[in-house]
């Protein structure tokens, strides 16, 4: 009889997988994840002794670690034990990869035969355009990874090892460079410092900041440059990440190097080699890496606006990171420059960009702000914080980011609510809105049209 009842069950769990949608199958990963970080964080082994943890803090570090973003309730080092790190590690590698990634790599590993259904879940995870070769790129995707990270620990531990000891070194460099890779922003610092201790390290910050930079760059714009070796030869997907991403990244550093150059809170106080190398890492950062050489809740209400621009941006498509994803970004400029020129298509490095692409982007951004705003406002109502400092929070949440002015442990048990939700939603809802207008636009092609209407816009 309980035999039957297994088979049963196991049936009726095939028969519901087999319905979903692969961008369905994307959420249900991810919602999976953090459930079983949230069990295991609540477990007496996972903090240290003296410490406890309520459920809602749980979910909230699980969904945090899982969506790769770094906000955080309680220090990682102080609060959690090594067993509650090396779960929080897990949970940041399999998220930033993809459950989806992990699991088509095991299978791989044990030679189980890849189904066509979890190929297209595989396509939803890394953000592909079809499933041809989509084996191959998740091996070298977990290849890649593996070996930047690992080449990032050794440098980290350069400096760790003489710091903490052998042991202690070498975990410190494995932890961050693992937290750096993902954009997650997790430190085993203390007392909620994350890396400010090393603002005037350049091989701490420059292998961090390279960290976060390749991982937000892309698995597609990765492939991409391991083939053609010649930026003209690119495609204009990785023309465009990249373009957009150095474009940021100076623009940024040099935004906050003027707004925070005479702040004692922040750069004030530094040389100006110094300040050039700290604001170069808070414009790299702010591409939601999350870690910080400078202490946030000092920067200026400038720059504060400036971060939660380069927030809500991010990271490239099909990467570690979060945001509207620097490509989207770059179609909606494009497209205002091609009507400034009067040009009836958008077009790119002389190319042209489908409608539908340009309509995806669209919805994509409006459905963004929308949703941060809401909850900002939402937020604003129960909180008694700056509207601003609640909109950095918002917005660091939904980019995936992990930068904090402060605010995150004393936020009350709705609003950490709310962060969960966001942080959820910014790693996989815009990925999810773009496959479901994909599905509509590509595969409901109508073969008729309205007759045009005449209104004014503007």
């Amino acid at each position: 009889m309980l035999w039957n009842s297994t088979t049963n069950w196991n049936n009726k769990i095939e028969t519901f997988l087999k319905k979903l949608f692969p961008a369905q199958g994307v959420v249900f990963g991810f919602a999976g994840l953090i459930i079983i970080g949230t069990i295991l964080l609540m477990l007496p082994i996972s903090v240290r002794p003296g410490k406890s943890i309520t459920l809602v803090d749980a979910l909230f570090t699980a969904t945090s670690a899982s969506c790769v973003t770094g906000l955080v309730v309680v220090d990682t080092h102080d609060h959690w034990s090594v067993f509650g790190q090396l779960i929080i590690l897990s949970l940041i590698q399999i998220g930033g990869l993809g459950m989806l990634t992990m699991a088509t790599w095991i299978s791989i590993i044990i030679g189980r035969k890849v189904t066509y259904k979890e190929r297209l879940l595989m396509q939803e995870s890394l953000n592909q355009s079809d499933v041809e070769g989509i084996i191959r790129l998740t091996k070298n995707v977990i290849l890649v990874t593996f070996a930047v990270e690992l080449i990032g620990a050794l440098l980290l531990s350069i400096r760790f090892i003489p710091q903490f000891g052998l042991i202690k070194g070498l975990y410190m460099g494995i932890f961050h460079a693992v937290s750096a890779f993902c954009n997650a922003g997790f430190d085993l610092m203390g007392n909620f410092n994350s890396i400010i201790a090393y603002v005037s390290d350049p091989l701490v910050s420059f292998t961090i900041a390279g960290l976060f930079i390749i991982g937000g760059l892309g698995f597609t714009v990765w492939r991409d440059m391991n083939h053609s070796r010649n930026f003209h030869k690119l495609t204009l997907h990785s023309k465009i990440a990249i373009i957009i991403t150095i474009v940021l990244l100076i623009a940024g550093a040099l935004l906050f190097l003027i707004l925070e150059s005479h702040n004692s809170d922040t750069l004030g106080d530094l040389s100006w080699g110094d300040k050039i190398l700290a604001s170069f890492f808070q414009s790299a950062t702010c591409r939601t890496a999350g870690y910080n050489t400078i202490f946030i809740s000092g920067l200026t209400e400038e720059s504060k606006l400036v971060s939660i621009i380069l927030m809500f941006i991010g990271a490239s498509p099909g990467s570690t990171g979060g945001g509207i994803k620097t490509v989207t970004f770059g179609v909606i400029i494009f497209t205002l420059v091609s009507i400034l020129k009067g040009k009836e298509n958008t077009e790119i490095l002389k190319r042209t960009v489908p409608h539908r692409i340009v309509r995806k982007s669209l919805a994509i951004i409006f459905f963004s702000l929308s949703f941060v705003l809401v909850v900002a406002l939402i937020m604003a109502i129960y909180e008694d914080i700056p509207l601003l400092n609640i909109s950095f929070e918002v917005v660091s949440a939904f980019g995936t980011v992990g930068l904090s002015t402060g605010i995150t442990p004393y936020l009350s048990g709705f609003s950490k609510l709310l962060i969960v939700l966001t942080m959820f939603l910014g790693r996989v809802g815009p990925l999810t809105l773009t496959y479901a207008l994909a599905r509509r636009l590509d595969r409901r092609k109508q073969n008729y049209s309205y007759p045009e209407g005449k209104i004014m816009v503007g």
